[in-house]
């Protein structure tokens, strides 16, 4: 079992039919739980039914949630989100919410500190408050794994290399790493150059990108591994790169073979974009039966 601790935003996606529980660090937390690891988060949500209904997912999903705070100057977060035909997603996400005002108090320090693995992502950082809490709890925790998750325009090249300087694992998309390698001076088009080069910028030998559709490259302590990816029908593309995280990291710290570890990932994010919303339960038959392995 593998102790982990989540930073950042939880919120609200609100469709243009429903609304479903999600942010990136929660998705990822429940990701981790249902592979039977000890799973909390740290953020904060707003003194509203919104808030408590996050809570009672929480607890649902059987996430520790002592570090999750209650702010009574900003409401629980919430994202609009918008669909193509392709199923892919863009957001509108509301601002001052209650995780721009993450606190660092000494639940938050324990959490981390307590913790096999600490996974934070870049939107969280668009705030001081917040920022200066993570930038703090990075110094006490053991290994770190940096999400990265751009939205125009709550980033920067400072604050984005700050992250990635502090993190043993980066997880970036590929429209992520190329434009983050630009900013810090990389001219190539390969992916592999560029993973080689942030890797080389970052001092990280463990650096993960999805490629959507066509699946995922890893780059573990000096090796290239990857996947192409599963075909399935697209539901809607939300979390389904934090189910993909979530359940590599799962399968990395517990010293599964880093192949067999993309591949499962990637099968879990393809199962996770064929259903609505973020956390769909997903079976291990159903994983595997994507993978076309036997059920052992």
């Amino acid at each position: 079992m593998v102790k982990a601790t989540c930073f950042g935003e939880v919120l609200w996606d609100v469709f243009p039919t429903h609304k479903k529980i999600g942010g990136a660090p929660l998705n990822v937390a429940v990701r981790l739980r249902s592979m039977q690891n000890d799973v909390a988060i740290i953020s904060s949500i707003g003194m509203d039914k919104k808030g408590q209904l996050l809570l009672d997912f929480l607890k649902e999903n059987n996430v520790n949630d002592q570090g999750v705070q209650v702010d009574t100057n900003y409401k629980t977060g919430k994202v609009k989100v918008v669909l193509d035909e392709s199923g892919s997603a863009s957001y509108d996400i509301m601002q001052p919410r209650a995780w721009d005002n993450i606190q660092l108090t000494d639940v938050a320090k324990e959490l981390t500190q307590t913790a096999d693995v600490f996974i934070y992502g870049s939107l969280a950082a668009r705030d001081l408050v917040s920022r200066t809490t993570l930038y703090e709890l990075l110094k006490l925790a053991k290994y770190k794994v940096f999400d990265v998750n751009l939205r125009k325009p709550y980033y920067s090249a400072d604050v984005l290399s700050h992250l990635m300087n502090e993190a043993d694992f980066i997880k970036f998309n590929d429209d992520e790493i190329f434009e983050i390698a630009g900013l810090l001076g990389s001219e190539t088009q390969n992916l592999e150059e560029t993973i080689l080069y942030i890797a080389q910028k970052t001092k990280t030998d463990c650096i993960c990108v999805t490629l959507g559709s066509k699946g995922a490259v890893l780059y573990f302590e000096g090796n290239f591994y990857s996947n192409p990816g599963y075909k399935i029908t697209v539901a809607d593309t939300v979390g389904a790169g934090d189910s993909f995280l979530g359940t590599l990291i799962n399968k990395l710290v517990k010293k599964s073979d880093p192949q067999e570890s993309i591949d499962y990932a990637c099968a879990v994010g393809a199962l996770v974009a064929s259903y609505e919303g973020a956390n769909p339960i997903i079976e291990e038959d159903t994983i595997r039966n994507l993978m076309g392995k036997a059920v052992s």
